[in-house]
């Protein structure tokens, strides 16, 4: 059964700060023991800050290697596509994690399918192992419980062989990796806040909750799951 460490932030700007040097230390640890450090990091609004926090870290940032766990079927300058997020604030020109080298998923190909074949080739190539291992998977964790593109009640959920699936969402088809890829990773970090976020992470924490109605529980890795949470989003727990 997996295990869930949780540490509370005071504010949404702790939070980003605790969650930045977070990534930055298992960085580091990756790079003392491989060449390469291979970080999966969620889009969305929350962790927005930490990656700006990020981009200053001074780490060897040219031999990290950074994918996303999941990315909305969009042009990579929509405003909605995480890609640009991530281009506007962990790999912002001027700071040290610039230097990173990113591996965005390739929307812009003729349809869904094809984007999902050619980054699941990118992912087979980037990482070893069967299912790929990343050092760092970090991870939002949406008010219906999902997490990545795994929504409840969508195909993706089911997806057990490959390595990348299409996601279904708030209307916009998506490409995520699978629940056997993000629970691959050596660690992984779910990124909570805010009180609209409550009770998705209460479900996320009880050991009865299903994983049908929070898909979030699919994660599944050997080591516990970090949770970074701010206090809005855990009153109660």
């Amino acid at each position: 059964m997996t295990s869930y460490t949780l540490e509370r932030s005071s504010t949404a700007a702790d939070l980003a700060r605790n969650c930045a040097e977070r990534v930055a230390a298992l960085i580091d640890l990756a790079l003392d023991q491989r060449d390469r450090a291979h970080i999966a990091l969620s889009g969305g609004t929350t962790p927005a800050a930490a990656y700006r926090l990020l981009n200053q870290e001074h780490l060897p940032w040219n031999r990290v290697d950074v994918v996303l766990g999941d990315e909305r079927w969009v042009p990579p300058t929509d405003p909605s596509s995480n890609a640009r997020m991530l281009r506007e604030t962990l790999l912002a020109e001027g700071g040290p994690g610039a230097a990173a080298r990113f591996h965005p998923v390739p929307t812009e190909l003729e349809s869904p399918a094809a984007s999902v074949e050619a980054f699941e080739r990118y992912v087979r190539d980037l990482c070893p192992g069967d299912p790929p291992i990343f050092d760092v998977m970090l991870l939002g964790l949406g008010e219906d419980g999902h997490t990545a593109s795994l929504f409840p009640g969508t195909a993706a959920t089911q997806e057990r062989h490959r390595l990348a699936t299409i996601g279904a969402g708030k209307g916009l088809e998506r490409i995520s990796l699978t629940a056997p890829v993000l629970s691959a990773a050596r660690q992984v970090i779910v990124l909570v806040s805010g009180a609209g976020k409550r009770q998705a992470l209460q479900r996320l924490l009880d050991p009865n909750e299903s994983a049908e109605r929070t898909p979030a529980k699919l994660v599944q890795p050997q080591s516990p799951v970090l949770v970074l949470a701010d206090l809005d989003a855990t009153e109660g727990l």
